[in-house]
């Protein structure tokens, strides 16, 4: 029982990684339409510093950059959409997906709506900040995350996991402050934009397990890349 436990759990993390990796690859894809060079384009820099933290191959890195930028000469054509809705308990809900074929999307996310409510464009985007997301961890005990907020430009701050700290800033500051934050002696380990509550729903655990759920069903589709809601805690 241990042993097929133990197997079964390496197969699930290898199928995780592989899922952040297909993930990762589109995001580069797209970023690399503006151009292969790290240096000038931003998007792409802040993706690849994201592949490279999560141990992706870099044949595979530097594939979908050839691709994205037309030199291998395929034409693979993926649009972001965003989808809007409610989860179970009038949860706000913001699904982005990167795909190649909208059509099949829009059907697999009606599907997994079923539980909750798919709503129209600007249904609850409203009620969300459109913001760059920067995870960071000291690099020493002296490191000041307040003070470091301040001089990088960062909007805020807020603890994240394993002692780092979430910076939020405007879209157009991220990669600014993405590569101010070391000077102050914070190490990036992650930037994206994202959405923020504005007012987040707190649920008993009875619901939260409900909500929980439905969005594990919906971040199962392989053409989601984030999922945002709205849900305190």
């Amino acid at each position: 029982m241990g042993a097929q436990w133990k197997v079964k759990h390496k197969e699930a993390a290898a199928n995780a990684k592989g899922k952040i990796f297909g993930k990762l690859v589109k995001e580069i894809t797209i970023a690399a339409r503006n151009g292969a060079d790290t240096a000038t384009n931003a998007h792409l820099r802040l993706v690849v510093e994201q592949a490279k933290k999560a141990s992706m191959p870099r044949e595979t890195l530097e594939r979908a950059i050839k691709k994205g930028s037309g030199q291998l000469g395929e034409t693979v054509q993926y649009h972001r959409v965003t989808y809007e809705g409610f989860a179970p308990h009038q949860v706000p809900l913001i699904v982005e997906c990167v795909t190649d074929n909208i059509n099949r999307t829009v059907a697999e996310i009606r599907v997994a709506f079923r539980k909750g409510q798919l709503g129209a464009s600007g249904s609850v985007s409203w009620d969300f900040d459109y913001l760059g997301m920067i995870e960071a961890a000291p690099e020493s005990a002296d490191a000041d995350a307040d003070l470091a907020a301040i001089e990088a430009g960062a909007r805020t701050l807020e603890p994240a996991a394993n002692g780092a700290t979430l910076f939020l800033t405007e879209p157009a500051e991220m990669d600014a402050v993405s590569r101010a934050l070391p000077a102050y002696g914070f190490a990036v380990q992650s930037a994206q934009f994202g959405y923020r509550p504005k007012n987040p729903v707190t649920l008993g655990a009875a619901e939260r397990a409900e909500i929980e759920a439905f969005l594990e069903a919906i971040d199962a589709d392989d053409d989601v890349q984030n999922v945002f809601v709205g849900l305190s805690g």
